[in-house]
């Protein structure tokens, strides 16, 4: 039954092409055609037909991504939760388009499609596929629904696979692309999986060789247990902790029998049944052997130069319990197109739900999905003089930013970096918070903006804000980026949070021409008095710590600061002593007793 966020029902569409003698060239040396691909579509397609975005699907998705096909229907599309009016990719405002994989078993054509050589169901006969091939299988799709350029193509999983090929194997045909939970290659832990997986299958007697679609039996035990094992791939330790423990299904006591006792056992038993019912063995073999091949650096000789080919905005999430998919693999194309300067932004999302995250994690991911299309469509450079929609404190929670000056609240500092920053630079803002500062400098200054920044509720805001930022920490966020990547690299209002500042100032001073560094200065008077006259650390309006749990590892003043500079041989091109007003003669007349902060534009000799 639909719901008031639902597409309602929907009717899947069949799209043929590659008629013989132009079949469709795979990658493994084979033609094949004609070729079928079931699709659905949700929304209304925009006049300019500037609004399409493909979703493309894992392992045992299909064509139908929202919306029931009868009114009795019980279950929605698989991602019904992320598509539809008002959700993340929300079809009050674009052109939704979901295809069923080439090789899949949805109406798409697969080894269980009608041969037209033989008239008899292609099984084994049927060519290895890749991944690749797909995507070349949806492009033919978009061509036919007359769109020249895709607002963005998302996915999760194998999703995320193909999205990855879609963006350097169709550089100019996409606006942005969304990779969810994915690889840019199989580890060998997933290979392992997915040939168990595979010998399961191929073990069952009835499996036939891959023959079995005119007989009674099909090979449904192996297609169970296979489906089984790459579930507890889809879990994590925390969510079957969590979910079913040690718990026993039907009984308090053990039977002392082989059957399925504990829940989890059960649960897997469901599982596998289910799936028996809606998919076929032989897709399972040809779409797992396509992930296993899946490397998108492959044709191009390495990660980088895949990703240079890239020439859309990117991003690019992960979940922190996911096992399959790790966060490291994900970081690993965050790094390349950082390395090859392009526009992308990353979150890992934390979630004990595993790899399943991007299927559950609803609320998060229609905030960041939302924010992203939304920036995409119209980008912040185009919006100006309107303000952008972040989320509110109560919704993500208090952002660990600190704010500038000691007693007050106004980021004096924000606004003497603006005037700093040259127009059209290109620019890092490290610790950039909620983003309002890299949005200012390019509303302002019009700067090529990143953000490095650690709390996912911050991420969310600079996404929602149109900021591109990534996740991580100073040391892996520089530590992988060339010499002179940024004209400016800023460090606001962090140096003294930082568990290791030497080691940022000099990872700063390596990518950026000039660094722009504000921090508060805690040789100020009303500091000192503080200390005098009450003996205690000082607790302030916008520094409100007591000292157990202060974030400020360092206390640093104006002559610190300096001191470091001469001594690490740093040069000092701008000092910018700063009061609670901004710049004023009484912070500029004694800086290290009388101003709040201090703002410096320092470069390496």
């Amino acid at each position: 039954m639909a719901d008031e966020g639902s597409v309602g029902i929907v009717e899947t569409k069949y799209f043929t092409f590659a008629h013989p003698p132009n079949a469709l060239e795979l990658d493994c040396g084979r033609k094949l055609g004609p070729v079928t691909l079931a699709y659905e579509t949700y929304g209304e397609l925009n006049a300019d037909k500037s609004n399409a975005i493909l979703i493309v699907h894992a392992l045992s998705g299909d064509a139908h991504a929202a919306g029931y096909h009868k009114p009795e229907d019980r279950r929605p599309g698989w991602w019904d939760n992320m598509i539809g009016p008002g959700k993340g990719f929300d079809t009050n405002k674009y052109f939704v388009i979901c295809s069923n994989v080439l090789g899949g078993c949805q109406g798409s054509t697969g080894p269980s499609s009608i041969d037209p050589e033989t008239g008899k169901p292609y099984g084994l006969s049927f060519p290895i596929i890749t991944i690749g091939d797909m995507v070349r299988a949806q492009r033919e799709l978009i061509r036919h629904l007359g769109i020249e350029k895709l607002l963005s193509v998302a996915g999760g999983s194998m999703g995320g696979m193909q999205a990855m090929e879609w963006m350097t194997r169709y550089p100019d045909l996409m606006k942005s692309s969304i990779v969810i939970a994915s690889t840019p290659l199989l580890n060998a832990q997933g290979i392992a999986f997915d040939a168990v997986g595979r010998h399961a299958i191929q073990a069952d007697p009835a499996f036939n060789e891959g023959d079995y679609y005119d007989s009674d039996e099909h090979p449904a035990q192996g297609l169970s247990i296979a489906r089984m094992l790459a579930h507890i791939t889809y879990l994590s330790d925390a969510s079957m902790r969590a979910k079913f423990g040690r718990a026993l299904r039907k009984a308090e006591r053990y039977s002392f029998d082989f059957g399925s006792e504990f829940s989890v056992e059960t649960y897997l038993d469901y599982q596998g049944e289910q799936f028996v019912n809606r998919f076929d063995a032989n897709s399972y073999l040809y779409i797992t052997k396509a992930i296993n091949y899946f490397d998108v650096a492959a044709p191009y000789g390495s990660l980088d130069n895949a990703m240079a080919r890239v020439n859309c905005k990117v991003m690019v999430l992960s979940y922190s319990s996911d096992w399959l998919y790790p966060p490291y693999q994900s970081q690993e194309v965050v790094n390349a197109l950082t390395r090859q300067r392009k526009d992308v932004t990353y979150c890992n999302i934390q979630s004990d739900y595993g790899h399943d995250a991007f299927l559950l994690e609803v609320d998060v991911m229609k905030k960041i999905i939302s924010g992203f299309l939304e920036n995409t469509m119209n980008p912040m450079s185009e919006r100006r003089g309107r303000p952008a929609k972040v989320d509110s404190e109560a919704e993500l929670g208090p952002p660990p930013t600190f704010t500038s000056s000691i007693y007050e609240g106004h980021r004096v500092d924000y606004d003497m970096i603006v005037d700093l920053v040259d127009s059209g630079s290109r620019v890092l803002d490290i610790g950039c918070g909620d983003g309002e500062l890299l949005e200012e400098l390019v509303a302002q200054r019009r700067v090529d903006g990143m953000g490095l920044e650690l709390a996912q509720g911050n991420i969310v805001s600079c996404i929602r804000r149109g900021v591109s930022v990534v996740q991580a920490d100073i040391g892996d966020g520089l530590s992988g980026m060339p010499d002179d990547s940024f004209d400016y690299v800023i460090l606001s209002m962090t140096l003294q949070v930082l568990r290791k500042p030497e080691q940022a100032l000099r990872e700063m001073l390596r990518v950026g021409r000039k660094c722009i560094v504000s921090f508060p200065n805690f040789g100020f008077w009303k500091v000192r008095a503080k200390m005098v006259v009450l003996g205690r650390a000082p607790v302030t309006r916008n520094l409100p710590y007591a000292w157990y749990i202060s974030p400020n590892r360092h206390v640093l003043s104006i002559n610190d600061f300096r001191d470091y500079c001469a001594m690490r041989d740093i040069r000092i091109e701008r000092e910018i002593p700063l009061n609670r007003k901004g710049l004023g003669w009484t912070a500029r007349m004694w800086p290290n007793l009388l101003a709040d902060e201090a703002v410096y534009v320092i470069t390496q000799r």
